[in-house]
């Protein structure tokens, strides 16, 4: 047995049992892919994949044992990596985050500016997406953490760590009748055409139960992950909007005004999801005590190690 072999297996799995899309993931050739997992399954007297004809077409029983396996063993295979480069050049190396479009607009920007201002030498990646591929970002090793509202499934292979709160604002143009009310109902809200987050922003969840549980069905024009869509669409009096409130500045936002909405959505709280047996490089414990001082590393640790 060896690394190739745990590597193209796991390989063949993440591209859809597509061999030649593994080998080109994996920069080699297909016999060879096709080669060495024989080989493997030789070795194991038993077959990892089913086949049809040439193809295969998925993971048997004890092919799924192993695949669970390889996963370990692979990442601690990266793991060994990490603590080789930790100790050789600590302020050195990249760091991936996952996260929505709201986060690494609005949230991110001065965490991130004051990070690389400390830490010069490591190289930021910023990979984008709705919260269901965010997670799989995380789970398929392409992220080192991910910001998040939250999860959209338990996992006890992705931990979350609550980070910082915030709540949803709604947000209408300038002379809009519901600025002189004193306080807004979901029924008034109801009474306009709606331009909030897509379905698959987690958020949108909470939204939708408030409005059901008081029997209400708001006409919704639009749908976006994006905030500045929504607010875009809003000053073109289309609807009012429902954001998140970070995403909402009075000083660049001059055409719009804000309404707090925590009365009838309340808080939200945002996360930062880390994949069990992950090896953090130190500079990466700093950058999640930028997200929330209280977040040091013993704090970080004793959750990872629970």
């Amino acid at each position: 047995m060896n690394l190739h072999q745990f590597r193209f297996v796991r390989e063949a799995v993440r591209q859809n049992f597509n061999l030649t899309e593994a080998a080109k993931a994996l920069y080699t050739s297909q016999p060879g892919v096709s080669k060495a997992i024989i080989e493997l399954e030789e070795e194991l007297s038993i077959d990892i994949f089913i086949r049809h004809g040439k193809r295969i077409r998925g993971l048997t029983k004890p092919g799924q044992a192993i695949l669970r396996s390889i996963e370990i063993i692979m990442q601690e295979i990266e793991g060994l990596k990490k603590i080789g480069k930790e100790f050789s050049a600590y302020d050195t190396g990249n760091l991936t985050i996952a996260t929505t479009h709201t986060q690494a607009r609005y949230a991110l920007p001065k965490i991130i500016k004051e990070f690389t201002i400390q830490f010069p030498k490591v190289k930021l990646s910023l990979l984008q997406g709705n919260p269901k591929q965010i997670t799989e970002m995380i789970r398929n090793d392409q992220a080192d953490i991910a910001i998040v509202t939250e999860i959209l499934s338990p996992s006890d292979k992705l931990i979350s760590i609550p980070c910082y709160q915030w709540e949803y604002v709604i947000i209408v143009p300038l002379d809009h009748p519901l600025l002189l009310l004193n306080s807004i109902s979901l029924k008034e809200i109801s009474n306009y055409p709606l331009i909030t987050y897509d379905l698959s922003f987690s958020g949108r969840i909470k939204l939708d139960r408030e409005f059901s549980l008081q029997k209400l069905t708001p006409y919704i024009v639009l749908e976006t992950i994006n905030s500045d869509i929504i607010k875009t669409y809003v000053e073109l009096r289309m609807g009012i909007g429902i954001i998140a409130s970070i995403a909402f500045d009075s000083n660049r936002d001059k055409n719009l005004r804000s309404i707090s909405a925590s009365h009838l959505f309340g808080t939200t709280i945002s996360r930062v999801i880390i994949k069990q047996g992950t090896y953090l490089r130190s500079y990466v414990y700093s950058f999640i005590k930028l997200l929330s001082p209280k977040l040091n590393r013993k704090f970080i640790n004793k959750i990872l190690n629970n």
